[in-house]
């Protein structure tokens, strides 16, 4: 019984040192990943709620969550016969601020890639209009919005502008830098096989800049959101905007707080979306 047993293989310590637990087994770097957001939020909110019980700063500075919780339940709620909040729900507040940007942002794809497109292959296009591009992408949405209302009024006509304004100069430019990457050699090909200069536009040029036109999506997208308190500091509600702005009146550290989260949240849904759609309409970036 001894002879056979050891005649048997046995594990030696370094196997058995690299035998990965059981526990580790079933953890993918997805499961990691998220339950290292779930500990770093809990932390968050766990710093959070002790400054504020401490007392460090008084409520005005650091509102306690409880409170800022509170909000959002009036936010979906009708209390003291008030409806949400400023007349509105949360929820109609962040799709007016949502729609507005879904439509500036909308309108700066429309005409961002034919921009960037004729920027790139139109040198005399290029060398006129790429400064004024690059001009307007260098202005704070401030220094024009005034301007916007004027000439379109405080609805939501001068807002749409501005986000557009805010958006276009990052998807043109990307589309831009997407189509001065594509190498020499495979446009050269492309047209040595016979292919006219729209074919070469349509299945070279297209797919290539795919890439560089999600990126500059995603930059609009984060330009959009942090333009839209500027948008809606006039006639601004219903909006996320304009209800942050607002709570500069009352000072309601607590309302504007919330608006701060849901804004972040909302923008980084959207760019998970975005960033989504990436991958299943260019699921070839980042394997070549």
């Amino acid at each position: 019984m001894s002879d056979t047993a050891s005649t048997l293989p046995q594990a030696t310590p370094v196997a058995a040192a690299r035998r990965p637990a059981p526990w580790r087994l079933h953890r993918s770097p997805r499961a990691r990943r998220v339950a290292l957001r779930a500990l770093s939020l809990a932390v968050f909110l766990g710093a959070w709620w002790l400054v504020a019980a401490l007392d460090v700063w008084p409520d005005l500075f650091v509102p306690d969550p409880a409170a800022v919780f509170g909000r959002l339940v009036d936010g979906e709620t009708t209390h003291d016969g008030a409806r949400g909040l400023s007349g509105y729900y949360l929820h109609e507040h962040l799709w007016h601020s949502l729609w507005r940007i879904i439509r500036g942002v909308g309108w700066a794809i429309a005409f961002g890639v034919p921009l960037g497109l004729l920027l790139a292959t139109v040198t005399p296009f290029r060398v006129i209009f790429e400064p004024y591009v690059t001009f307007v992408r260098a202005l704070p949405p401030l220094a024009y919005f005034s301007l916007l209302i004027i000439w379109f009024g405080i609805e939501d006509a001068s807002k749409v502008w501005l986000l557009f304004l805010a958006a276009f100069p990052p998807i043109a430019l990307s589309v831009l830098h997407g189509v001065r990457g594509i190498p020499r050699r495979q446009l050269d090909g492309a047209l040595a096989l016979g292919a006219s200069r729209l074919q070469v536009t349509r299945f070279v040029v297209l797919p290539s800049v795919l890439p560089e036109l999600f990126t500059g999506v995603r930059l609009a997208l984060g330009f959009a959101w942090t333009t839209i308190v500027a948008a809606e500091t006039v006639d601004g509600i219903p909006g996320i905007g304009g209800l942050a702005w607002e709570t500069k009146k009352f000072q309601q550290t607590d309302i504007a707080v919330l608006c701060i989260v849901l804004i972040g949240l909302l923008a980084i849904v959207l760019d998970q979306l975005v960033r989504a759609l990436e991958q299943r309409v260019v699921p070839w970036r980042g394997k070549s």
